[in-house]
């Protein structure tokens, strides 16, 4: 089985993964990259440069991910990310969120198959690389994937990464397991599952009911339980001191590089809206971390939370 770690926009950046490979990377096969939100202006934000920069990925294979609707300003990112050695770029056609769909881009190209396929003629016409896609399987009701599947179909796509639901759903509903079904026989390219995967009861249930899968993609699951793949491959479950040092080196890493406490603290509670779930009887102290304004009094909420609260994973 081929693992892959799933981009999560604003929290699996380059210091998390590489944290995330030092302490638990027991078989990633790929990270993607939070997407890079195409634009006429080319790969010009710092940020995005130094994310995907080689020096800040050793070690890992790294895809990268574009959002966008225009094959002609794409074109200039392929090229870049082919100059600094990406073999493959993954094309996000999932995100869910409104600012997005209104501009065509992520799951928003799923409402029109028309556009959809003038945008994938333009992109195989000028990509000189592997291409993936990330899809959802339509924007309102599971009965679109099947045109949508058909148009996936008539181009040499690197694989297919499907995350059934659709962009109505959000993060909400069950993952509609006949769809991907669908996909897992139906397409032409290599098929990877991702959804609520965050046990290894929910790894097994996928694994036993589509004995075909050899790829998968974990996100949140990881997220919440960065044990959780170690865990599922070889029933060890993570030790709190080990969560508790990985955060640290999150922790440490965002406050050499980013201007004052705001800026780290705001990125750290992004990360504990899935970190939490680790943790029982967790309120109180969750509370404090959510309004803590400055570092010392985030650490002493932080160190309170591992101290007091009952260890375990507890499904969100």
């Amino acid at each position: 089985m081929e693992i892959y770690f799933a981009p999560l926009e604003g929290i699996t950046g380059y210091l998390y993964r590489n944290a995330y490979h030092d302490f638990f990377d027991c078989g990633i096969r790929k990270y993607f990259t939070p997407f890079l939100a195409v634009s006429q202006n080319g790969l010009t934000k710092s940020r995005e440069v130094e994310d995907i920069s080689p020096a800040n990925n050793q070690g890992m294979t790294v895809v990268p991910q574009l959002l966008g609707s225009r094959a002609g300003e794409m074109k200039g990112y392929f090229y870049r990310l082919r100059e600094l050695g990406y073999e493959e770029i993954n094309l996000n056609l999932g995100c869910p969120y409104q600012t997005v769909v209104s501009k065509k881009k992520g799951a928003g190209l799923l409402a029109d198959t028309d556009f959809l396929r003038e945008f994938l003629d333009e992109v195989f016409c000028v990509a000189p690389v592997k291409i993936s896609i990330k899809t959802r399987i339509g924007m309102e009701r599971a009965e679109e994937f099947g045109e949508i599947l058909e148009i996936y179909n008539q181009y040499p796509l690197e694989e297919l990464i499907v995350h059934p639901r659709v962009r109505a759903d959000f993060y909400e509903n069950h993952p509609n397991l006949e769809a991907f079904a669908h996909a897992l026989e139906g397409s032409r390219a290599p098929v990877c599952y991702n959804g609520d995967i965050f046990t290894m009861e929910d790894y097994r249930m996928i694994t036993e009911r589509f004995p075909k899968v050899k790829r998968i993609m974990l996100g949140r699951g990881l997220l919440a339980n960065p044990g959780l793949l170690s865990e599922i491959l070889t029933g060890k479950k993570m030790e709190k001191d080990d969560f508790k040092a990985f955060h640290d080196r999150i922790y440490g890493d965002y406050r050499k590089i980013m201007q004052g406490d705001k800026n780290t603290l705001f990125k750290m509670k992004e990360l504990w809206n899935y970190m939490q779930f680790m943790f029982g009887d967790r309120e109180k102290c969750m509370k404090k971390i959510r309004k803590a304004k400055g570092a010392a009094e985030y650490e002493s909420a932080v160190d309170m939370l591992f101290a007091t609260c009952p260890f375990g994973w507890r499904r969100c």
